[in-house]
């Protein structure tokens, strides 16, 4: 059974749960808490030597990091994989999108805004995150008005991406509000079979 290491307020971790739950599959869940040290014990970092969650251990004892690599290869085969190489490609487009132009924002305002033990010292950094994001709720705003999800017409992998962060992006100071096409596509997954919410 494939052991997930995660923060159940993580958005990458909940990434993972998210297409575990979707597509069904059996699994055990130890929680990893970021902001008590857990991943910096030498027993984590044998596991992942980049001291981060999500880490997933396989049935064989392969352990695989990074959120985006994890979900694709649990959702390998599947139905949130694309069969039309179009498709796959934009929808791996989108996933890297996710990685460098949406959660560096939108995941850190809310991690420093959430977790920081003292968020009012990390001000500055905050407020330099926020264009960022918003730049980034405008490219998928764009991107909703003429597509329901990410990929094409069909939820993928890249909505799983994209859900996990933008969900919760108010807990980051962002105002969802602003974004019609984002805020329907929110519903539109949270809408799919088997759905997870965040714990």
């Amino acid at each position: 059974m494939t052991r997930v290491y995660g923060m159940s307020a993580s958005g990458n971790c909940h990434k993972v749960r998210m297409v575990l739950e979707a597509l069904a599959l059996p699994y055990d869940w130890t929680e990893t808490d970021t902001t008590k040290g857990d991943t910096r014990t030498p027993s984590f970092l044998a596991l992942n030597p980049n001291g981060q969650v999500p880490a997933v251990q396989l049935d064989d004892g392969t352990v695989l990091a990074e959120s985006n690599a994890i979900i694709f290869y649990l959702a390998e085969g599947s139905d949130l994989i694309p069969a039309q190489r179009l498709e796959r490609a934009r929808m791996l487009q989108w996933m890297f999108f996710e990685q460098y132009s949406h959660e560096p924002y939108i995941a850190v305002a809310r991690a420093l805004r959430k977790f920081h033990r003292d968020p009012k010292s990390q001000r500055a950094v905050i407020e330099s995150k926020m264009a960022g994001g918003y730049r980034a709720l405008d490219v998928m705003e764009d991107r909703l008005a003429k597509s329901a999800f990410f990929a094409g017409d069909a939820f993928s992998i890249a909505d799983v991406a994209l859900y996990a962060y933008t969900h919760v992006a108010d807990e980051g100071g962002f105002e969802l509000e602003r974004f019609p096409a984002v805020q329907a596509w929110l519903a539109r997954v949270k809408a799919q079979p088997r759905h997870v919410d965040m714990r």
